[in-house]
């Protein structure tokens, strides 16, 4: 099926700051090429992770077997349940510097860390500055998932308990990620001057 059951979407795109037993990465995904000022939806779907290969990688390598015209330009949107790690961060962003032509969206449930917590963050400044729009998956970005990516059987989306404190919360984080090291150390420096 194109579409996700239900209970898998809820499970796996639930942004809890704590998700345990929340392995799997599940991305869906909309493909449109522009002409001008209107735009032409070429493909959507969604992928999880497989054996040995990040969702992320998954994806590329797809995309890649397009044979994508270098004269038009391409807007790729992805919704993921986490966002991606330091290596699949650096795939994307070379892939987006091989690839002029091509933007990319990515709204993400959750932030993913692993052991070493200074490894994602670096990569998702890397993949921002490689061009790609990073954002936390708003109420509005679930119900668009929703609607777009789940066998919904026409129930409305209803939204979690904690939903849009989780993606403030989030969002503040993935601000302060992102935000560039001079704007950081501007900011500690405040801090000490102030003597906070």
């Amino acid at each position: 099926s194109l579409l996700m059951k239900r209970k898998l979407f809820l499970y796996n795109f639930k942004n809890l700051r704590w998700a345990k037993g929340r392995r799997e990465t599940y991305l869906c995904y909309v493909v449109k090429r522009r002409d001008s000022a209107t735009s032409c939806s070429l493909d959507f779907g969604y992928l999880r992770n497989q054996m040995g290969c990040h969702v992320e990688v998954l994806f590329l390598r797809y995309i890649a077997a397009w044979d994508l015209d270098p004269g038009r330009c391409y807007r790729i949107t992805w919704f993921t349940s986490w966002s991606p790690c330091y290596d699949c961060a650096q795939h994307v962003a070379n892939f987006l510097r091989s690839y002029p032509n091509l933007t990319l969206r990515i709204f993400t449930a959750r932030l993913y860390f692993c052991e070493d917590r200074k490894a994602e963050p670096e990569g998702l400044r890397r993949l921002h500055k490689a061009g790609a729009q990073i954002a936390i998956m708003t109420f509005k970005d679930f119900f668009y998932c929703w609607n777009t990516f789940v066998e919904n059987r026409e129930q409305a989306f209803k939204g979690w308990e904690g939903l849009h404190e989780n993606s403030v919360h989030l969002t503040r984080k993935l601000r302060r990620i992102l935000l560039p090291l001079y704007e950081v150390d501007d900011l500690r420096d405040a801090f000490k001057t102030l003597g906070l």
